[in-house]
């Protein structure tokens, strides 16, 4: 075989190189994202020129824009209280073992104990851990039930020792009682300073503000969400078909407007154990009413317009007509409704709490603080504590629905 037919089957067991796709040129446009070009305006931006007006109207009201950062920043650390107020310790090490408590539930019996769940203020556990490790605890040592066993109470004028309610340390110069050295360090180490002093029961009152805050708005967000879901579809409904539709609807509001949403409660109380979702389903039966008319206007107003009645002859149905064509419109006034709607449930449940008929006994409400303040005059800082907390929550959302009705306003303009 010649030479040349050698290197002719060399070339043909020769693996050909595999084809590499051109470099791509970094400044050519990515490919696109169909899921989120659904959303992108043809301006290339997120919101729509009318939506950037509005934002920029919201921008420029000073006072609604700042109560709603102040507002936002309150909601998102009460989000995270017990890593804030606790009588868990966050971190700790106990026999070169990392233990989360706060996170976590431990045995009594993994720090020598014999109960089901670990009291990390028992003056024993505590030497356990200060003998066999560390621990961080979080910048307020108590829960919003804890107790404070290790408060030794202030003498009165006649020497005489008192116990609870407690005054903060700052609003007070009588002394403190005779306790044991090691009692008095527990009580003057960091984070067991009970800044806004005890209540009746010995919890601490920052605590019980931390969670109260945190449930209230809960409460309330969920109240005005699922009310203005059913109020929205219910106007929506009467609104776009009218008619014998619209009258049967407007009888019976007027029938359901009537009961009496108190004397309501007052019977499931007597009955149900009251709760959170029992509060919340009682109090759903009536606030969604308070969005129906609102709505029902907005449809009742467009329904006849002429975009309406063109996407009618496409052959649209009822359903699309009145969720892309219609609720657009109607959500103006929604949004602009919301922020007093939320307000407005969190005042009914503190108003309910302060009447006893919210949530259950122990759990942290600001109206059952309100309660103290009013059985406990002696004790001013409850009631103070309590009537500044829910003024300041509710005068941020006030502000927050004026300048949300500001700038949806067309006629409104801010410089």
């Amino acid at each position: 075989m010649g030479a040349r037919a050698m290197t002719d089957l060399r070339a043909l067991e020769t693996p050909l190189p595999q084809s590499q796709p051109p470099p791509r040129d970094k400044h050519l446009p990515k490919a696109p994202n169909r899921f989120l070009d659904r959303w992108r305006m043809p301006n290339g931006g997120w919101l729509s020129p009318i939506n950037q007006r509005r934002l920029a109207n919201f921008k420029a009201n000073k006072r609604g824009y700042w109560s709603l950062r102040i507002f936002l920043t309150l909601f998102v650390l009460s989000l995270f209280a017990e890593f804030i107020a606790n009588d868990r310790p966050l971190l700790m090490s106990y026999k070169g073992e990392i233990l989360s408590p706060v996170l976590f539930d431990y045995p009594e019996s993994k720090f020598g104990g014999f109960l089901a769940v670990t009291d990390y203020k028992d003056p024993v556990i505590l030497d356990e851990i200060a003998q066999n490790g560390w621990a961080i605890w979080p910048p307020i040592g108590f829960s919003y039930s804890t107790i404070n066993r290790d408060y030794p109470g202030r003498k009165a004028g006649d020497n005489l020792c008192l116990g609870y309610p407690a005054p903060p340390p700052w609003a007070t110069s009588a002394p403190l009682c005779d306790a044991p050295a090691d009692q008095i360090a527990r009580f003057n180490a960091f984070g067991n300073t009970n800044w806004l002093g005890l209540d009746n029961q010995g919890r601490d009152v920052v605590a019980r503000v931390i969670y109260g805050f945190r449930i209230s708005v809960l409460f309330g967000l969920l109240l005005a969400a699922l009310s203005a879901c059913i109020g929205v579809t219910a106007g929506a409904i009467q609104g776009y078909f009218g008619g014998r539709t619209d009258l049967i609807f407007q009888r019976f509001l007027e029938v359901w407007s009537s009961i009496p949403s108190l004397f309501v409660l007052i019977i499931i109380s007597s009955v149900l154990i009251p709760g959170f979702w029992t509060l919340l389903g009682v109090l759903l039966l009536f606030e969604w009413v308070n969005l129906v008319g609102v709505v029902r206007a907005e449809f009742l107003r467009a329904r006849n317009f002429e975009y309406v009645n063109a996407a009618r002859a496409l052959g649209l149905s009822h359903r699309k007509i009145m969720w892309k064509h219609l609720l657009p419109n109607a959500m103006v006034a929604t949004l602009t409704f919301l922020p007093f709607q939320l307000s407005g449930s969190i005042a009914a449940l503190t108003a309910l709490d302060f009447l006893g008929l919210g949530l259950p006994p122990g759990s942290p409400s600001l109206g059952e603080l309100l309660l103290q303040g009013k059985r406990h005059l002696e004790a001013p800082w409850l009631g103070l504590t309590g009537f500044f907390t829910v003024a300041i929550m509710l005068s941020l959302l006030i502000f927050i629905g004026e300048a949300v009705r500001d700038a949806l306003d067309p006629r409104k303009t801010f410089r």
